[in-house]
């Protein structure tokens, strides 16, 4: 059992930064793959990135690639996801998935946040 909280998003200007981070409780944090999901309004569960129990391996979708960054602190049970460079575009609520195996765009997640919400101003 897992439960995740999500928090930093925000009202942001286009080109600025943002961190969101992901508060996970429960004693196996580190079993789990962690990773971000994003949906915008009208539109599918778009992945977003993903990184393994140990921290070492990380995954991106195109849309994302060299923008934004996760990263994960076992001992904080928590994940983070830098966002640099941010457009309009990015603007979603952006969802935190634990998952027993390897997360992919096509998987689905063994468990969710509730989310939260980045806009991005042009």
């Amino acid at each position: 059992q897992v439960q995740l909280v999500e928090s930093g998003g925000g009202l942001v200007q286009a080109g600025d930064s943002l961190r969101l981070s992901c508060a996970a409780s429960g004693r196996t944090f580190s079993m789990y793959y962690m990773g971000w999901f994003r949906q915008a309004p009208g539109k599918e569960r778009e992945f977003v990135a993903a990184i393994s129990r140990s921290g070492i391996s990380t995954r991106y979708s195109d849309s994302v690639k060299d923008r934004f960054t996760i990263s994960r602190d076992n001992a904080k049970n928590t994940v983070y996801l830098q966002m640099t460079s941010l457009k309009s575009e990015d603007t979603a609520v952006y969802y935190c998935a634990a998952n027993l195996v390897s997360l992919t765009a096509a998987t689905l997640p063994d468990y969710w946040g509730q989310g939260t919400q980045v806009t991005v101003s042009s």
